[in-house]
């Protein structure tokens, strides 16, 4: 616990994105804490400009942290299809519009492998980053990330998630991430085992560092 702190008492998720609220507060829910959102602090959504996605996950977590007065947590996440170069990794949301419609972003995911002449299983890899940050007011943070590796298939699957969730199948698994019910998806194991998704992977490094269960 060297290094590490604690988190007690009300904590912002610093985030309007729903689907990422609805999936923090179920991660969360075991211990106990206070979850407010920054959607319903009334927070303004500073201009993400990182390039990183931890640097994002500052920016996101600092500006609540110093909004609020209260320790926040931010995740900033993506997609990285290989053939792609990436892309859209730290983009992902850009890609959705200014409505976050992944509709079309979706078509555009299959459009620009179409463009490589990525058809075969082995051409589509990627896998999903997440980075949380927690930010107090007084400046100190810490970082966890988590990934999972998984193929992009060819159509959308399922009504599950948000995001590119339905086209997202993680290695092992005949499910995309579309098709996976919450506590598939990333409910934490409890013989401490390693969680699916990128979001669970990392809140297990977070929840070991500055968590602890009620008594």
């Amino acid at each position: 616990m060297s290094g590490h702190r604690l988190l007690q008492g009300k904590v912002v998720i610093a985030t309007h994105n729903q689907g990422k609220l609805r999936e923090m507060r179920e991660l969360m829910a075991p211990y106990g804490v206070d979850l407010v959102s920054a959607g319903e602090l009334g927070l303004p959504e500073p201009e993400e400009n990182g390039h990183m996605f931890s640097e994002n996950a500052a920016i996101k977590a600092v500006a609540s942290a110093q909004a609020s007065g209260l320790p926040a947590i931010a995740d900033d996440s993506g997609l990285c299809i290989d053939a792609l170069d990436g892309a859209p990794g730290l983009f992902s949301a850009n890609w959705a519009g200014p409505g976050k419609n992944f509709v079309p972003a979706l078509a555009r995911v299959q459009a620009e492998l179409a463009k490589r002449g990525a058809t075969t299983s082995d051409k589509r890899r990627g896998h999903f980053v997440s980075a949380l940050v927690i930010a107090w007011p007084d400046g100190h943070q810490e970082l966890f990330e988590g990934r999972v590796y998984g193929e992009i298939i060819h159509e959308p699957r399922g009504p599950s998630g948000f995001g590119y969730d339905p086209i997202f199948k993680p290695d092992g698994r005949a499910k995309t991430f579309g098709e996976m019910s919450s506590d598939e998806k990333h409910g934490v194991p409890d013989d401490g085992s390693e969680a699916l998704s990128h979001r669970a992977r990392a809140f297990q490094l977070l929840a070991a560092a500055c968590l602890r269960l009620p008594q």
